[in-house]
């Protein structure tokens, strides 16, 4: 059978923290979700790997051999990914960027000094960010933190506010601006509360009325609608933006993207 590596490295968080509320937070996805990603795996080999109580996790025997096997397993598959994409991609890069980013201008200047480099785009959805890099699917990604940054190099490129999402008919939609102290009581849709794999079905769900959502700014601004309003909230931190891309893999032209991608869109978020 074949080993799922996301899985694997759940699993290793697990094994660090032994603890899945822990590892969860370290992963940037839901508990829940997490649990059923281990059970999956112990399915998959057809062994149980963890002991499970009330407040921790310890390793079975086949599970203390796994986690003795993972970095070696991991590290070899980074390596092979990285050793495959950077002889089939000479020409090409593939830059993944996050919901409400706009990456052109750092392709744009880019391409004035390669010309003859092929760049193709991918989305990425909030949850697998990290993922699309470790996975081979992107090259560098322009992307917001949080996200798992395990084996990942970034470089800030800037901040945005957030601002909170709202049906226009909710009695916080007539004010201008908002503070963490308003929403209290109200239903916060976010990875704890309810995992929602698009920025279209989160926004399906404020308008449904089944809560509000914090966005970052150029989010809100991307998927406005007219039964939705955006309120700033004036003591929630900004999100952090950087650029990103798997550590040790500067060959080709992901290097050069990098330089250029870094002053291009530092200098545009000023």
């Amino acid at each position: 059978m074949d080993l799922d590596l996301r899985k694997l490295r759940y699993f290793t968080a697990v094994a660090q923290h032994e603890h899945f509320g822990r590892a969860a937070a370290q992963l940037h996805i839901a508990q829940p979700v997490l649990s059923r990603q281990i059970r999956a795996l112990e399915q998959e080999l057809g062994c149980s790997l963890l002991v499970r109580t009330t407040r921790s996790v310890r390793l079975t025997p086949a599970g203390r051999q796994l986690y003795e096997d993972a970095p070696g397993v991991l590290a070899a598959a980074q390596a092979a990914t990285r050793r495959v994409h950077g002889a089939a991609r000479a020409d090409r890069l593939v830059v993944g960027f996050a919901p409400g980013l706009s990456v052109s201008p750092a392709i744009l200047a880019f391409t004035r000094t390669h010309p003859d480099v092929e760049i193709e785009l991918l989305h990425l959805n909030w949850y697998e960010k990290g993922e699309a890099l470790r996975d081979g699917r992107a090259d560098v990604g322009f992307l917001r933190r949080p996200f798992d940054e395990d084996g990942i190099h970034t470089v800030p490129v800037g901040s945005e506010p957030k601002v909170v999402c709202l049906p226009t008919t909710h009695p916080l939609a007539s004010r201008r601006r908002l503070t963490l102290a308003a929403l209290d009581g109200e239903t916060i849709l976010d990875f704890h509360a309810r995992r929602t794999a698009t920025v279209e079905e989160k926004l399906e769900l404020v308008a449904a009325g089944r809560g509000i959502a914090l966005l970052p700014r150029s989010v809100a601004r991307s998927y406005s609608r007219p039964d939705l309003a955006n309120r700033p909230v004036t003591d929630v931190p900004p999100t952090e933006i950087c650029l990103a891309v798997l550590e040790g893999r500067r060959d080709g032209h992901v290097d050069d993207f990098l330089t250029t991608a870094t002053h291009t869109l530092s200098e545009h978020r000023s």
